[in-house]
């Protein structure tokens, strides 16, 4: 019991002593006793809940690890995966994964992207599946672009034109990313075309999700929430922003967890989740960068999502961003077309690639 009592934070261990203290002196004395017991008892049961390891690899999960590479970028370990695909095309796409996810999101479409693009790379940003996830550490947007341009320099194409395909938080890297690059930032990529898809790119018509707004917004209490996150919890979350018809597998949903596990990524949920507030606080410079550019633009977007819901968010879309085509795919695609509708995606994405 003391080993378990060591284990408990001190917020925890106060609520505990206080809870045993109102039980001692609120209770008959026959009680008293018996509620100290069950107490005690119950010590080592949360702590024990409180640091279960993080589950196993799955065999498809471990297969994405070993396919991959890792490089560092100022201190931390960065996982990213390159493959070469069609021969005789110099085309390179780069695909920035969403929250609170990973590269492997794009397991679904990467073989069709390999059959037309010479390179398709992809990345786990920093905090996200098998990327380090220092903590505490202040995550921003502007750290993962810099991390997306260290990868292409590590990979030696920083005078090589690539396409940008992005979901969810990866598409607010991208718009960081088409800043630099239209304002000729030092070191910026050179960007070629840019697809987004339901990213929460308007703050105006973002609609987080409540787990969202508590751990970005809760404080001291938000150490405390990561712990306590669970799978059962976690898989509830996540597949409200699925549609009714394209709910993930048990397998997918565990592929999903086991990547926020991987080196603890639950307790550095709460400081990622400030990307919301930099949306606000940067929309100017980000929204206007897409309104501005020239490169080709497309949309992918699936309707049926609670994040960015239809039609307010793809109006705004359409009215702001006046150069961009659109795709929407199926009524009931939600806010994972990617994994939902791979095939609807992967057409929609090569449609609007053959098309300039």
């Amino acid at each position: 019991i003391h080993q378990s009592l060591m284990l408990l934070s001190y917020p925890q261990v106060f609520a505990l002593h206080h809870g045993l203290a109102a039980a001692h002196y609120c209770l008959p004395v026959e009680m008293r006793e018996w509620w100290i017991q069950v107490g005690l008892l119950t010590v080592p049961l949360i702590a024990v809940y409180l640091h279960i390891p993080p589950p196993h690899l799955s065999p498809a999960l471990h297969s994405w690890k070993a396919s991959g590479a890792f490089f560092t970028f100022k201190g931390n370990v960065i996982f990213y995966k390159d493959s070469w695909g069609a021969v005789g095309s110099s085309d390179v796409v780069v695909l920035l994964h969403g929250f609170p996810t990973s590269s492997y999101d794009w397991y679904k479409i990467w073989d069709g992207l390999n059959m037309r693009f010479n390179r398709v790379i992809a990345l786990d940003f920093l905090g996200f599946g098998f990327s380090d996830k220092p903590r505490p550490h202040r995550y921003s947007i502007f750290e993962q672009a810099n991390i997306v341009e260290g990868l292409m320099a590590h990979l030696g194409l920083m005078e090589q034109k690539i396409n940008l395909l992005s979901h969810d938080y990866g598409d607010t890297v991208a718009l960081e990313l088409l800043y630099r690059s239209e304002h000729n930032r030092s070191g910026n990529l050179k960007i070629s075309s840019l697809c987004l898809s339901n990213g929460g790119i308007f703050p105006e018509t973002h609609y987080p999700r409540f787990l969202q707004k508590l751990l970005k917004d809760s404080g001291f209490v938000s150490p405390i929430l990561t712990r306590l996150m669970n799978f059962l919890f976690f898989s509830k979350g996540i597949g409200a922003v699925f549609g009714p018809y394209t709910q993930p597998s048990d397998g997918e949903y565990w592929d999903m967890w086991t990547g926020i596990r991987f080196n603890d990524g639950n307790l550095v949920m709460d400081s990622i989740l400030q990307y919301i507030n930099q949306r606000l606080k940067h929309r100017d410079r980000w929204v206007g960068a897409l309104a501005a550019t020239t490169i080709p633009l497309h949309m992918i977007y699936g309707p049926l999502d609670p994040v960015n819901p239809h039609p307010q968010f793809i109006q705004l879309y359409q009215q702001l961003v006046e150069r961009s085509t659109v795709s929407v795919l199926d009524d009931h695609i939600s806010h994972y077309p990617q994994l939902e509708d791979p095939t609807g995606f992967l057409n929609a994405y090569l449609n609007f690639i053959n098309s300039f």
